[in-house]
């Protein structure tokens, strides 16, 4: 009987909110909440050196900077800005009431092998697999930090797989541009930072369930993982992640509203030839090819690779000015790499670093 009440209440949940944010779909995006998972009492996932709540909190406050300094319109609102314990209802309360656009937790990932490594973006939804239940699970256990959670989540169990059923019945009305943000998110961890992407999944998270505007649950990447451990322990490695997040939201912004206000969809066209210069930092060179997640690459933002004289080399960034890949380069060496240098490429091919010069001299760079 008590499910069968659960149940008739979500529906009548699901039909309110379709029918309010059909009558009121925003044409700004206008604020963001930022959510940094645990906090305070509930460290979240353990690394052996450091802890889930202080890592997310570093990257929430760097991706909430980047957004004030760079998009003006946007304000940026935190359900947690210290080390304190905010129960799960409150941060979708925090959420709701302030009339938000857009909900964005950070999480970390961890896992009984120290081997899965990567970040994933989730979706309020069915999980598709035991793997995303189990990381909604670990994430939704934090209300077992809370007094009076058995009467606060009524009833609701995050250990239960019957309870995950019927909470997966609610289906979040925003649920495709959560999936765009969540793709433009992935895009950028992939992209511009080098992580492993593991794609963007659904699972039963309360937090989005219980926000009413589009929402995504992040996980940066594994800390029972050592080398991703270290990475997002980093100052750069939390900078990129938080850069990485700003972007995304970025551009799911300029989509969104120019979908909104009746725009006219920018229409990708083929490639054309340019004579623009991309400067690169070379750190590695082999005869056999390897991943672009091989070990020795982990850390490293942008890393391509392409084949010259016979060799599989392999760079990180992929900068217009040199000064940024000179930058890069003395952060490389300064982290131990050995016998880096900096190559040019114009159209995906490598060219002297004469050559590049000459192009830029005479302004044909774009």
């Amino acid at each position: 009987m008590k499910r069968l009440v659960l149940i008739f209440g979500i529906c009548l949940l699901i039909a309110g909110l379709n029918e309010k944010l059909n009558g009121q779909i925003p044409d700004r995006i206008n604020k963001v909440i930022i959510d940094a998972g645990h906090g305070g009492k509930d460290p979240g996932a353990l690394g052996k050196n450091t802890k889930e709540k202080d890592i997310v909190l570093a990257v929430a406050q760097l991706t909430g900077k980047y957004i004030h300094e760079n998009l003006t319109d946007v304000e940026v609102v935190y359900t947690r800005d210290s080390d304190e314990f905010i129960e799960l209802h409150k941060r979708a309360q925090i959420a709701n009431e302030s009339g938000a656009d857009v909900f964005i937790s950070i999480h970390c990932n961890s896992n009984k092998s120290s081997k899965p490594f990567g970040a994933e973006t989730y979706v309020m939804g069915l999980h598709k697999s035991v793997e995303n239940l189990e990381v909604a699970k670990t994430e939704n256990a934090a209300i077992y930090f809370e007094d009076d959670y058995k009467t606060q989540y009524e009833g609701f169990n995050p250990d239960s797989d019957e309870d995950y059923i019927v909470l997966n019945m609610f289906q979040n009305a925003s649920i495709d541009q959560s999936i765009e943000l969540s793709a433009y998110v992935q895009n950028q961890f992939r992209e511009r930072v080098g992580r492993k992407d593991r794609g963007v999944k659904q699972a039963g998270f309360w937090v989005l369930y219980k926000t009413t505007m589009p929402g995504i649950l992040i996980e940066l990447g594994f800390l029972s993982n050592p080398e991703e451990e270290k990475f997002l322990m980093s100052k750069e490695g939390q900078e990129y992640m938080a850069s990485a997040i700003y972007r995304a939201f970025r551009d799911y912004k300029v989509e969104y509203e120019e979908k909104a206000n009746g725009l006219k969809p920018i229409v990708k066209k083929p490639p054309v030839k340019t004579d623009t210069v991309y400067y690169r930092v070379q750190f590695a060179s082999y005869k056999k090819e390897k991943e672009l997640d091989f070990r020795k690459f982990r850390g490293l933002a942008n890393v391509k690779m392409y084949e010259h004289e016979g060799q599989y080399k392999y760079t990180a960034g992929n900068e217009k000015d040199k000064e940024t890949a000179v930058r890069i380069k003395n952060e490389m060496i300064a982290r131990g790499y050995k016998d880096v240098f900096i190559v040019a490429f114009k159209n995906n091919e490598r060219i002297s670093m004469e050559e590049a010069q000459t192009l830029v001299d005479k302004n044909l760079i774009p």
